[in-house]
């Protein structure tokens, strides 16, 4: 293994270790602060620990799994980040190149994107500690493989969530979108307090409580970017939406494959591999970005580290 992999390396055990230790949800005293001018390309919106005024990735810091407030115990819930409230179409995204992860409203020849088809009608984001491999084909893709962003999230309910709002929600189901040439798994979910919750429990509940719900998100997603000139989206799976039970798979492919970008695995994985120039450099960069993040973390948590596995010199992490 040459040096520079090996600086990209974090044990696993590490990785899982801190994800416990720092992360936050929804009962957590996050603030989000506002930085440029809205409406810019330097407009960004951070997630700030108020005490320590530290910078919080909304990817990395946020647990993937909801903790009960009161008694910090794990529930069946998953957290989820909004980027794009519904009834809006400013493309907002976490910038996931960016340190600190701030959300940024997306750009294309240098201008700010909008969804020139309208306003979006449910909650759109992600859910944080998920990664869409960018060398990996899942068995029902069609050749297809991860599109190298978190995993994206619709939110049915009738609350309008914020950008930077963490909501605990229960996933119900998952479509299957090929977006040019890349796996785009979209995961249907509803908030635990929404009115309608007690009532969705998985997909076929959304059918036949809120019919022609799911219809209507496959339709926005095939049909969003005709107004740009490109071809309606296509779907897998028959374009079937996909129970809880498979929804829950591709959320544990995702946030394991999160796991390995974070401990520096995946990099050195794909150098024994024949894959693209520019997605090995896309999985390195993550990778430096991700490690950055973990020497703060383990600047703040020294029972985690000891002589032998890493140290911080000139600004690089090397282990």
């Amino acid at each position: 293994m040459s040096s520079t992999d090996e600086e990209l390396l974090v044990p696993l055990s590490e990785v899982r270790k801190l994800k416990r230790n720092n992360s936050r949800g929804p009962g957590s005293e996050l603030e989000l602060s506002h930085h440029g001018e809205a409406d810019t390309l330097d407009y960004r919106l951070q997630a700030v620990c108020p005490e320590k005024k530290k910078k919080i990735s909304l990817w990395h810091d946020i647990s993937l799994y909801h903790m009960d407030p009161v008694t910090k115990a794990e529930t069946p819930y998953l957290n989820f980040v909004c980027e794009i409230p519904k009834f809006t179409r400013k493309k907002f995204e976490i910038a996931t190149d960016e340190e600190g992860n701030p959300i940024k409203q997306d750009t294309k020849k240098g201008q700010l994107r909008e969804f020139k088809k309208g306003d979006i009608f449910f909650n759109y984001g992600c859910f944080p500690q998920t990664w869409e491999d960018p060398t990996f084909i899942h068995p029902d893709a069609d050749g297809c493989r991860g599109d190298n962003d978190p995993l994206d999230v619709c939110e049915i309910g009738a609350r309008i969530i914020q950008p930077g709002d963490v909501r605990a929600v229960k996933v119900l189901g998952v479509l299957l979108m090929i977006d040019e040439g890349e796996c785009d798994w979209k995961v249907v979910v509803i908030d635990i307090e929404d009115k309608w919750a007690p009532f969705l429990n998985d997909i076929e509940d959304v059918e036949r409580e809120l019919p022609g719900q799911l219809d209507a998100i496959r339709e926005w997603y095939r049909t969003y970017k005709i107004p740009d000139g490109k071809p309606p989206n296509v779907f897998g799976l028959d374009e079937k939406f996909m129970n809880k039970e498979y929804a829950k798979g591709v959320i544990d492919e995702c946030h394991h494959a999160w796991e390995l970008l974070m401990s520096g695995e995946k990099h050195r994985e794909i150098q024994k591999e024949t894959v693209k120039s520019e997605v090995r450099d896309l999985v390195r960069n993550l990778s430096r970005n991700s490690l950055f993040l973990l020497a703060d973390n383990f600047d703040e948590h020294t029972e985690a580290r000891n002589e032998d596995f890493g140290k911080k010199e000139s600004g690089a992490l090397f282990f």
